[in-house]
């Protein structure tokens, strides 16, 4: 059996994988890091350890800690799992977002739109031959809201409702950064110059996002990061 872990800016999250069967999953907020053992009551009959980490230092140690068999940290690499990382250097991509690629070139195999709105929101994009074409890295709704509450004298963050023509503070902070965020993957869409490709669709905020973005061929997708590591895992095992 395997233990497949994401650990982000915000959560945690994790699933027992026994050859193609997914058991059980869960999740935790990053500051319980340190008492994710005793969530994972399985951990005695697991083999392998496999992990995106993008939180740090701190939970690599917390998941040591526990830890009596091999632990594979995986980073990005120039070719993995058929998808190519075209990154200027390839192990300077984030491994969440490298992991994510990796399951939805195998859900689609086709040139299509990864998005993920979390801590921050990612889009990244795929090409018909399986390249990472490249992608951005933009605040989430939440993040340009804080900062304008940090970076201005006077504009308090409230919370405010969506508005295609605000009239109050606080929606139009909260509709600027729809907006935004909309804009963003609507962009990247539009320069892949193929209106059939999909957009994959992922991430605790994402569901702010998704009523705004009709027009688009939308599809949401859990926990991309564990099935891509489920595949990296499926590889290197084969």
């Amino acid at each position: 059996m395997k233990l497949l872990i994401d650990a982000g800016n915000t959560r945690i999250k994790w699933a027992f994988v026994k050859g193609d069967e997914w058991l059980r999953r869960g999740a935790l907020p990053i500051e319980q890091a340190s008492e994710l053992a005793q969530h994972l009551n399985d951990i005695s009959q697991v083999q392998q350890i496999w992990v995106s980490n993008v939180a740090g230092e701190n939970v690599a140690k917390a998941i040591h800690a526990f830890s009596s068999c091999p632990v594979n940290f995986i980073t990005a690499r120039e070719a993995q799992c058929g998808v190519r990382n075209n990154y200027n250097d390839a192990a300077q991509l984030g491994s969440d977002r490298w992991a994510a690629l990796i399951a939805a070139w195998h859900l689609l195999g086709q040139a299509c739109l990864v998005v993920n709105c979390g801590t921050a929101s990612t889009v990244d994009a795929l090409s018909n031959q399986g390249e990472f074409m490249g992608g951005l890295i933009l605040p989430s709704v939440a993040m340009m809201q804080r900062s304008l509450e940090v970076g201005t004298a006077q504009l308090k963050t409230a919370l405010g409702e969506y508005a295609a023509f605000p009239l109050n503070t606080a929606d139009a902070i909260f509709s600027g950064a729809i907006q935004a965020s909309c804009g963003a993957i609507q962009l990247q869409h539009d320069l892949l110059k193929n209106d059939a490709a999909p957009i994959l669709l992922s991430g605790g905020a994402s569901a702010m996002l998704l009523p705004h973005l009709n027009n688009l061929p939308i599809r949401e997708s859990a926990n991309l990061v564990l099935q891509g590591l489920w595949l990296i895992a499926h590889e290197a095992n084969a």
